[in-house]
């Protein structure tokens, strides 16, 4: 099968390793959640899948073969960044001309008709937008451009929440015409969550978890209720996070529930509560430690 695949991957930074011995794949036909805290690795991940850095040690390989000074494989998979690639003085309607020689394939009217949707002029050059929009050219290429790989770090930073929403529609509904691999990293994880398949979590450099999203959101549940019960409820319980507020308290648990009193209120976890709990629970057992 057909797949972006990294074995062993570790990114030595001077005695920092920002990846250490990270195996993940990324098969075809899905979008991928990669989600992370700051400094998780996941930029450096992506940068390491398209060549921008090289490894320390391990491999990455795209479709079995292996990226490194591989100009072939490389035009396979679009990666869209914080960083700028093109001349500032550059027009966007050259960047979507320029995109298209060099991978081969590019929607050209499917991309003016996304300027036209998201008031974007593609004369306009470059180094004369905003933040905002400057995410939404790089937005329209990456959805108009025909790889079969599309990797978005960050691809909604600086975007109003109108601007969000209709990307989100938008990749999906390119997604449903089009099906290919998408890696999407954000911190906007609420707001991603319905789009994704798979779910990838680093931290600290290593692969905390890997599995679907419904796998995933059924390893735990949240329980509220009065403090004194919920305190009951969870003796003998695997207890990820808890918040109390006055004679409440709401707690994020692993595992089933199993019989609840009446008075207590279970509810299915949601993929940002338990991202953050996961990711809490490991850092402060790493502080503990240290």
């Amino acid at each position: 099968m057909n797949a972006i695949e990294c074995r062993g991957l570790t990114m030595d930074f001077g005695g920092l390793k920002a990846l250490n011995q990270v195996d993940v794949r990324f098969e075809e036909g899905k979008i991928y959640g990669l989600l992370g805290r700051n400094g998780a690795g996941k930029t450096t991940l992506l940068n390491c899948i398209t060549n921008r850095l090289f490894p320390t040690e391990g491999a990455v390989t795209l479709d079995g073969a292996p990226v490194l000074e591989n100009e072939k494989a490389l035009r396979k998979v679009f990666y869209m960044g914080q960083q700028e690639y093109y001349p500032e003085e550059m027009t966007v309607e050259k960047v979507f001309y320029w995109t298209g020689r060099f991978y081969g394939g590019f929607d050209k009217e499917y991309a003016l008709g996304l300027c036209r949707e998201f008031g974007l002029d593609p004369k306009k050059r470059v180094g004369k937008l905003s933040t905002g929009y400057r995410s939404i050219y790089k937005l329209i290429t990456a959805l108009a451009v025909e790889t079969p790989y599309l990797l978005l770090d960050e691809p909604v930073l600086g975007l109003d929440a109108g601007h969000r929403e209709m990307f989100y529609k938008e990749l999906l509904e390119n997604y449903t015409r089009n099906p290919r691999t998408i890696v999407l990293s954000t911190h906007l994880i609420e707001e991603a969550a319905s789009l994704l398949e798979e779910v990838v979590i680093l931290h600290n450099g290593r692969i905390m978890a890997k599995a679907s999203c419904e796998e995933l959101l059924q390893t735990g549940y949240t329980v509220s209720g009065r403090r004194q019960e919920v305190e009951g409820f969870l003796q003998g319980k695997e207890v990820l996070s808890r918040q109390a507020i006055g004679g409440l308290e709401t707690a994020v648990v692993r595992g089933k529930p199993g019989p609840v009193p009446d008075t207590l209120e279970i509810s299915r976890m949601d993929l940002q509560k338990l991202f953050v709990a996961m990711t809490q629970e490991s850092f402060l057992e790493e502080e503990k430690g240290a």
